[in-house]
């Protein structure tokens, strides 16, 4: 079976088919497609192998027990959560992430910078240009602060918007 030959592949749904089948069909995407991401849904033992041999493993918690919850990066109580967790948090996740990635590098820039210029004009005499509590007040202020900001209040859309 030649899934990937013109790498237009999207979704392969896989079922009805072995474990071990599961996990090369992932292990197959991986290799011909480095650049895409693979997502493992299970709710069982025989998903495990699929579950761990991808990117993203999401455990989904059943009667068949609790194995796949156990090797999976994400876990949910049902089937019906998982709309949610790929929409809503999924993709906010990543927007903010990719957001609070440039933020920080910026904050460390102006971090630096005084420090540099301050090192040339001292001559790079180990002389401290702040004080040890200005280090900590800026680190908390311009790390802890924004980051709790944006967990609760920035969202790009309402979830409303992400479900219907």
């Amino acid at each position: 079976m030649d899934l990937c030959t013109h790498e237009k592949a999207e979704v392969v749904l896989v079922c009805r088919v072995s474990p071990q089948q599961k996990a090369d069909v992932v292990k197959m995407v991986k290799d011909r497609m480095p650049g895409k991401s693979t997502l493992a849904i299970g709710d069982g033992a025989n998903d495990v192998s699929m579950i761990t041999a991808a990117h993203i493993g999401i455990g989904i918690k059943g009667l068949e027990g609790q194995q796949a919850a156990r090797a999976s990066d994400y876990s949910i109580g049902q089937f019906k959560m998982l709309k949610s967790l790929l929409f809503c948090h999924g993709r906010e996740a990543y927007r903010r992430n990719a957001y609070l990635i440039s933020y920080m590098f910026y904050k460390n820039v102006l971090y630096v910078i005084p420090i540099l210029a301050f090192g040339c004009i001292s001559k790079f005499s180990a002389t401290d240009i702040y004080n040890l509590w200005l280090y900590q007040l800026y680190n908390i202020s311009f790390t802890s602060l924004p980051i709790m900001w944006f967990a609760v209040f920035d969202w790009e859309f309402s979830k409303e918007k992400f479900l219907n």
